[in-house]
């Protein structure tokens, strides 16, 4: 498997990304849900996911499934009748999982249920309350401030019932049992970095991998965090041992230089993987150690029951940027060509891993006459191309011990020029696949 790059069209791929993301950016998402539901739907028309669901009370491991909540309109209007929060025009103005509530109370009363941000007093936070029965507002600090005494009427009109939490799953069979695994969450509203970038380049990942010929079996997951990731491991439980590296993808739209949060044993060949494509880019990058107070859906695949190799490929992480959760996490804060350059590093890491492979040298007592082979030129020069150099490391290390990827690292040459010459070496029979 390999990014084609004359298919790759890195322009049209930004302007397609960018327009699935704005058409789910308007979407109140939740942890369960309509809005879920109608994500998972637009997905579909994207890629051929199964959509599974678990009924509210069901046990998962610790957990259980919460009561789905839905949100038709909120409000609060001032003492003059008029509305100075209205959910339709910003669905994070609502406290997601709020219980429903109508009622007219004092200015003093209601700022107990009012959250905003001092530091950003324009932008509008988002809070959730998924496991304590509350309702709340949110608001621009500039505007609370604003606010007069007098009393208020409030409205949630939102409901707390049993029902479903919905996810997406596509497998895409290859010719290896084990598993690759793709995973993010669906459950934020209108945030775009965080949660809905992902969302669109997994999208997208599975439609390119769908028409290619693959080595690894891959498993993508759309899913609420945490308690979808919990809950898809607690019916998965056999299956899930079948994954041999993982990545949860979020906040891969913003302007930010790559940063990588390394798997829980930080030396799997994923995070080798991911580090040398993040060196051939060319481009600054930064790495995290796993760190279990503080991550996405990460925490529950490598939790010690189940040990996965799964870290997360970001741009700037979460809670690293200011406009993280709040209104300004917008459509204006990401951009198509920075979604489809991420996209591009996620292709290149399942090319990597695909291709590392060891070899053995079938003629491994001194060098073979390359030469004759057409694998060096034949006047005398003291300037050795990179492919050249390469063909010296690829035969001199592959003693059926040393892969690809270990090959790269102690050449400092690109994987891909790597894995290019190797081809032409084992087609020219100097070298054979190890067994």
């Amino acid at each position: 498997m390999a990014v084609n790059h004359s298919v790759f069209d890195v322009k049209k791929c930004s302007k397609d990304m960018y327009a699935l993301l704005k058409k789910l950016y308007p979407l109140t998402r939740s942890i369960t849900g309509n809005g879920v539901r109608k994500t998972l739907d637009i997905i579909k028309e994207h890629i051929p996911i199964t959509i599974n669901e678990f009924t509210t009370g069901t046990k998962v491991f610790d957990w259980n499934i919460p009561k789905e909540w839905n949100v038709r309109d909120a409000y609060i209007k001032d003492p003059h009748g008029n509305k100075v929060v209205d959910f339709k025009k910003l669905n994070l103005h609502v406290v997601n999982y709020s219980v429903p509530v109508h009622k007219k109370l004092p200015l003093e009363e209601l700022k107990k249920h009012l959250h905003t941000l001092p530091e950003h007093p324009q932008w509008t936070p988002y809070i959730t309350s998924y496991y304590k029965e509350y309702w709340g507002f949110c608001l621009p600090h500039d505007q609370y401030k604003q606010l007069k005494p007098g009393d208020y009427e409030v409205l949630v009109d939102s409901s707390l019932e049993k029902g479903k939490l919905s996810y997406g799953e596509i497998f895409l069979q290859g010719h290896s049992r084990e598993e690759i695994l793709f995973s993010c969450y669906i459950c934020h509203p209108s945030l775009c970095n965080d949660s809905l970038s992902g969302v669109v380049l997994l999208t997208f990942m599975a439609k390119f991998l769908k028409e290619t010929k693959l080595r690894y079996s891959y498993r993508f997951l759309f899913i609420p965090e945490t308690i979808g990731a919990i809950a898809w491991l607690s019916r998965n439980e056999k299956q899930a041992f079948k994954i041999k590296y993982g990545l949860i993808s979020t906040c891969v739209g913003d302007e930010g230089c790559f940063t990588y949060k390394k798997t829980r044993s930080g030396n799997a060949e994923l995070d080798r993987v991911v580090e040398r494509v993040l060196i051939d880019a060319k481009a600054p990058f930064k790495t995290m150690d796993f760190n279990p107070a503080n991550g996405s859906d990460e925490r529950q695949f490598s939790s010690p029951g189940f040990n996965l190799a799964v870290g997360s490929l970001m741009r700037t992480p979460y809670g690293n940027y200011p406009e993280y959760h709040t209104s300004a996490d917008n459509l204006d804060f990401i951009s198509g060509t920075h979604l489809a350059e991420s996209l591009e590093k996620y292709l290149e890491i399942a090319f990597t891993l695909e291709s590392n492979r060891v070899y053995r040298n079938l003629n491994p007592k001194c060098e073979p006459r390359l030469g004759k082979r057409g694998f060096y030129r034949n006047l005398s020069s003291s300037d050795i191309s990179l492919k050249e150099s390469a063909v010296f490391w690829i035969l001199n290390l592959s003693d059926g011990s040393s892969s690809l990827l270990d090959i790269s690292f102690r050449s400092g040459i690109h994987f891909r020029v790597i894995k290019e010459v190797s081809d032409a070496l084992v087609i020219a029979g100097l070298l054979r696949l190890k067994k």
